[in-house]
């Protein structure tokens, strides 16, 4: 059983992970003259990727503190429903929001990267 929900929980990442990277793809490609800009004007190359990594570590941290309040919700409900008690475990839900950030990060990184490698002169002219 601890196998499954293990499997179902990278999974879930996988997917949600994928999700933020499709996401943060988008943005880039919208905002590709704004970065052309920031870089002409002689912002760094790690200043852009700073800034899509940050946007990337807040869509984890969403995800995560609605992901934890919705378990939260769900697990009071679901305890009073079948009469057992509820028993909050500030550690792994620690963990489980630690998770969710990292995964923002990790799967924010290709798209962060690949508005800091913009040539500027391109993404400029770029639409």
């Amino acid at each position: 059983m601890t196998t499954l929900l293990a499997a179902v929980a990278a999974v879930s990442l996988l997917v949600g992970g994928i999700g933020i990277m499709n996401i943060m793809l988008v943005s880039v490609t919208e905002r590709t003259r704004e970065i052309g800009i920031r870089l002409a004007i002689g912002a760094l190359e790690r200043e852009v990727l700073l800034q899509f990594l940050i946007e990337a570590l807040m869509l984890g941290c969403l995800g995560g503190v609605l992901g934890v309040l919705l378990a939260v919700v769900a697990s009071k409900g679901l305890a009073s429903m079948m009469g057992v008690p509820f028993l909050f475990n500030p550690g792994i839900n620690l963990l489980a929001f630690t998770v969710s950030a990292l995964t923002g990060v990790i799967f924010g990184y290709f798209p962060a990267r690949r508005a800091a490698k913009l040539d500027p002169i391109e993404a400029v002219r770029h639409e």
